[in-house]
């Protein structure tokens, strides 16, 4: 099957990009031909990547509310316009479908944006589940291009760019409008680095010249573009879990630390019963950091060991650039998973940890 392209792959393969498959049936950016310089130019100064593969499916109607609120954990009723919220979509038994976000776009009118591998999934769930309802739900990914810029300089680089949006009073989990390079793009503060940043919803049409006036005025900002894998060890950083790694429909989002998204006063919700008991009866496993010794990542399944037994696999593992430590997630038996717990993987020493390894008090989300 040829895998498709998104409106930024001609522009991203000028720049040197590195492709490859990220699920959904597409092709995008892997990397620029280096992860480091990637990861730390937007922790130092902003970068950009492409999204557009991520799935964008739009929910419209009278009753529009009702279908969303019952295909997700979080309760969107009580969202205005203008905000986002972050959930997870969950079958029957509690395991998680995707963890996703959800725009409120209007009083009848929900975007939601799930992974780009889960697309089609949560896309066709969504529909099945719409049955009688005054709902209507259309797949509009290739539609809308994605571009992500995060960053400390993101804000000062979109100022100088978008004339008609307060970017500094927008605050994280909300979301405006505004026109840059004269088309009109939605601007959600929000985004998986960590820092910093905003995501924009583009007309697929004009994504080329919001592209080229970003990379006009962004080289004032040091922007430089960077790529899934950059992305991936950027929020492995944060310790936020990422869908197909550390969770899937085998846990639930008490085995990973979301289960304060679930919003269970707002009434039934598909895996709303199977959820109640897991909360009631304790997860068996959490989902934690470990700061590993050595040079060298450690392969996804590797087993975490301690009182001479195996009591948990690892889920990912990278080097954390900003912290200048290899790095690495595990769901690990509950008993072992505190702050400082010393772990074994690999016949090496390895800490636990619970909070994020760089900026754990998010402060620069805050900026």
């Amino acid at each position: 099957m040829t895998l498709r392209r998104t409106p930024f792959y001609a522009l991203a393969s000028a720049l040197g990009a590195q492709m490859g498959p990220v699920g959904g049936g597409f092709l995008n950016v892997h990397s620029y031909g280096d992860v480091n310089a990637e990861h730390l130019n937007t922790r130092t100064h902003v970068g950009v990547q492409d999204l557009s593969t991520m799935g964008k499916i739009d929910v419209k109607g009278p009753e529009a509310e009702a279908l969303v609120n019952h295909v997700v954990v979080n309760d969107v009723a009580k969202m205005v316009p203008g905000q986002a919220c972050y959930t997870s979509v969950c079958a029957p038994d509690g395991g998680i479908m995707d963890d996703l976000t959800v725009f409120r776009l209007g009083t009848e009118h929900f975007l939601i944006v799930t992974g780009s591998r889960n697309r089609l999934k949560i896309r066709d769930w969504v529909a099945e589940h719409a049955g009688s309802r005054r709902a209507y739900v259309t797949d509009i990914t290739a539609a809308v291009a994605f571009p992500t810029i995060q960053g400390p300089n993101s804000r000062a680089l979109l100022r100088g760019l978008i004339e008609d949006a307060d970017l500094t009073a927008l605050k994280r989990w909300n979301f405006t409008w505004g026109h840059l390079d004269g088309t009109r793009v939605m601007i959600s503060r929000t985004g998986v680095t960590g820092e910093l940043g905003f995501e924009l919803f583009v007309p697929a049409d004009e994504a080329a010249g919001v592209w080229n006036a970003l990379f006009r005025t962004g080289g004032n900002y040091g922007l430089r573009p960077y790529g899934v894998n950059a992305m991936f060890t950027l929020g492995l950083e944060k310790l936020y879990p990422a869908h197909g790694i550390d969770m899937d429909e085998s846990i639930t989002p008490f085995h990973v630390g979301t289960d304060a998204f679930i919003k269970f006063d707002k009434g039934d919700f598909i895996g709303r019963e199977a959820l109640l008991r897991t909360r009631d009866a304790g997860a068996k496993t959490s989902w934690v950091g470990l700061r590993l010794t050595g040079e060298t990542p450690i392969p996804a399944q590797t087993p975490v060991m301690a009182e001479d037994r195996e009591i948990g696999r690892i889920t990912y593992s990278d080097h954390g650039y900003s912290v200048g430590a290899v790095l690495a997630t595990a769901h690990v038996e509950r008993k072992f998973a505190i702050e400082g717990v010393e772990v074994s993987v690999l016949g090496k020493p390895a800490t636990v940890v619970r909070k994020a390894f760089f900026d754990p008090k998010g402060m620069r989300l805050k900026s």
